[in-house]
């Protein structure tokens, strides 16, 4: 089977021959891997053979970015969502911190709404190249984009929208509304310069460590409406919706069901989501897409077989599960154990 084909199997809730892969990684991650060999030119996605291949294109307010200081170990700059930013280097990176914000009320936001709605500079000069390259390769193609949850607060900051979700959802849920219709006038854009998508993916963190970030009622009243909005668009064209959310989201999965997605992603596990509880409570209703504990794939070479084996031998039963890490690979994972995550992803993964 080829990438596409595998993972069409998998989403259409029939047998592959092997359990699909993709992954994603720290910066820091692949600066370690390059110092332990990985080659100096060579993209982790392609160097270690992940089958998807993502489409999309800018979905912010498109407000200019300014640098406003920058020292050796910081930055502080306005985003293109309007937003003051400092960032911060740490040792894994760079962590960001919100300062300030363009929108702080409705009539802020009434004042920007426009800067909303779709536009051809939203997608980039190599969009259909790169769709072209992925089709040669016999790659899976998903169009990726932010739901309206996620890119909200970062418009606004998250403690307003969460009050304000409270004190004045029409607001809000104008943003939400607003957001979705950009999301699926991206995607008929991209669709009208022939690229086909096999899927859509849409990213949208609803949770904390141990709780969503909103109760299952707030959720269900006011941003369901406008997933199933973006899910039943995708429909139309035949297409399958994932959903990306970290955290505890155990109690929203009904939900997301009812929304229109059929696949969950990264499964948390320190969350304390788990795929062989998944698979036994929604069976074929919802693909299992990750939950591989990148806490284990940093241990011994048994803890990293222990998991891997374990997590296959639920994912792949009766079909619907996609490997993957349970967030992207931290930098505490050494490119040895990672490779031998996926020579087990070999040996436990495969149907026939």
């Amino acid at each position: 089977m080829t990438s596409r084909e595998r993972l069409k199997a998998v989403i259409e809730g029939k047998i592959p021959d092997r359990v699909p892969f993709q992954d994603s990684y720290w910066q820091t991650t692949i600066e370690r891997w390059r110092r332990e060999g990985l080659p100096a030119d060579a993209s982790p996605n392609e160097y270690f053979g992940s089958e998807m291949a993502m489409v999309g294109g800018d979905y912010t307010l498109q407000f200019p970015e300014r640098v406003l200081e920058e020292g050796e170990r910081y930055r502080v700059y306005t985003d293109t969502d309007g937003a003051t930013r400092k960032v911060m280097v740490t040792g894994d990176g760079w962590v960001p911190y919100w300062l300030d914000f363009t929108i702080k009320s409705p009539d802020d936001w009434k004042q920007h709404r426009e800067r909303g709605a779709y536009d051809p500079s939203r997608l980039s000069a190599g969009l259909v190249d790169g769709y072209r390259r992925a089709r040669e390769q016999g790659k899976f193609v998903v169009y990726r984009g932010h739901a309206c949850f996620h890119p909200t607060w970062h418009k606004i900051g998250m403690e307003n929208m969460l009050i304000a979700l409270i004190e004045e959802p029409e607001w809000i849920t104008d943003m939400f509304a607003v957001h979705t219709q950009l999301i699926i006038d991206m995607y008929d854009a991209i669709k009208a310069q022939g690229i086909e998508c096999d899927a859509a993916w849409l990213s949208d963190d609803l949770g904390y460590r141990t709780a969503p970030l909103i109760s299952p009622e707030m959720y269900r009243q006011l941003v369901l409406p406008y997933h199933q909005q973006a899910c039943q668009h995708f429909a139309r064209d035949g297409l399958k919706t994932m959903l990306h959310s970290d955290g505890d989201v155990r109690s929203l999965i009904p939900f997301f069901l009812e929304a229109g997605f059929s696949c969950l992603h990264p499964l948390e596990a320190k969350a304390g989501l788990d795929v062989a509880t998944l698979k036994k409570e929604y069976g074929k209703q919802l693909v299992c897409f990750g939950n591989i504990d990148v806490r284990k794939l940093a241990g011994t070479r048994e803890e990293v077989e222990e998991e891997v084996r374990a997590k296959l031998e639920a994912g792949k039963e009766d079909g619907g599960y996609i490997f993957h890490s349970d967030h992207s690979v931290p930098s505490d994972v050494s490119l040895e154990n990672y490779r031998f995550a996926l020579e087990l992803l070999e040996k436990y993964g495969r149907y026939d």
